[in-house]
């Protein structure tokens, strides 16, 4: 779970890099490319590692050919460390299928979960043009026409994500996030009481009806979308894509966290009822909105852990981050937030 998650935009602001680790990495790239491509003459220009990820590295640069054709291309890796084994091959198969469904997502060019390769194991993808940056898209003039569009772009390419057959990306999890969110909890050495009340609430009023099963992407929100003016381009950031109730999705989408400031309950830019109409636009099974609320309590409830969790991470020196510890520090406005959503029901 991430703030500022990895992206194929070439939109957000560099970090500042060390000069021996870009020049190993650039060297180390133009050998796979060279080989992948068969052009010995192959050369790679402008990398430059964008901000954004507390589990992956993402750098933009440009795949330069002999004959000068220029190739704008995005690469994700692990931070060392992190990720799990297999994680990229899972992917890049998630990126695919969800390709083939009719799901806007950037062209894959190559992946391994060697890490001998780049290091650590990685994706490389085309570069989209647009924007992830929530606040951006919320707020910027030149996307005042699409912002009203989105919670209904959001519910079709959801119900497309949601007809993808399981077969399509083997060895997919079936998590049980509530149990899931309870073992984090009990692993905690200090008291959450708000966090341990809205867990019993979830645990007391689960949504009515029979649970659907389906491929889950996971963290699908604002941020985790590339958008121009003209919609939707790209949906990123699969490394958690699961077998699971497909309400999961949509909830998350609605957690407050992923709205940026902005009041509208969806992504900050539109309605429940536009994210449903467009859901069942693009052919998903009839939603109960108590389902889509009660996902977006567990939602909140998992991201004031996931805040916390990473606090952790940078104070235990495991992963030093301004990041992890900015993210941390929002834990209490989860809390904040949990409060409201049961208090409210």
């Amino acid at each position: 779970m991430r703030e500022s998650p990895p992206s194929s935009s070439d939109e957000k602001p560099a970090l500042p890099v060390a000069s021996d680790q870009e020049a190993t990495l650039n060297g180390r790239l133009e050998a796979l490319l060279r080989a992948e491509r068969n052009d010995a003459a192959l050369r790679v220009e402008n990398l430059c590692r964008l901000t954004g990820g507390a589990s992956r590295e993402t750098w933009s640069f440009d795949a330069v050919h002999a004959d000068e054709a220029r190739l704008g291309l995005i690469l994700r890796r692990n931070l060392p460390g992190t990720g799990n084994p297999g994680g990229m091959a899972w992917e890049a198969a998630a990126l695919r299928a969800a390709a083939e469904a009719g799901v806007p997502e950037p062209a894959l060019l190559l992946h391994s979960d060697d890490s001998r390769v780049l290091g650590t194991p990685f994706l490389i993808m085309e570069k989209i043009d647009g924007e992830t940056i929530a606040r951006r898209i919320l707020r910027e003039p030149e996307y005042q026409r699409v912002r009203g569009t989105l919670a209904y772009q959001c519910g079709e390419i959801l119900a497309r994500i949601h007809s993808i057959g399981r077969e399509h990306i083997q060895g997919l999890a079936e998590p049980d996030p509530l149990a899931d969110c309870a073992a984090a909890l009990g692993a905690l050495d200090e008291p959450r009481p708000v966090l341990e009340l809205g867990l019993r609430w979830l645990r007391v009023n689960p949504p009515p009806g029979k649970r659907r099963r389906t491929v889950v992407h996971g963290d699908f929100r604002n941020g985790n979308l590339i958008v121009a003016p003209d919609g939707i381009r790209a949906v990123l950031d699969w490394e958690v894509v699961h077998w699971g109730d497909p309400a999961e999705d949509l909830g998350w989408l609605c957690v407050k966290a992923w709205r940026f400031g902005a009041p509208a309950p969806v992504g900050g830019f539109g309605s429940y009822e536009q994210l449903l109409a467009g859901y069942a636009a693009g052919g998903g099974a009839a939603v109960d909105m108590t389902a889509v609320r009660w996902w977006e309590t567990l939602g909140t409830l998992r991201w004031g852990l996931g805040c916390i969790g990473m606090a952790r991470r940078h104070l235990s020196g495991a992963v030093r981050s301004v990041e992890l510890a900015a993210i941390g520090r929002r834990a209490c406005e989860q809390e904040w937030d949990l409060l409201k959503l049961i208090g409210g029901s």
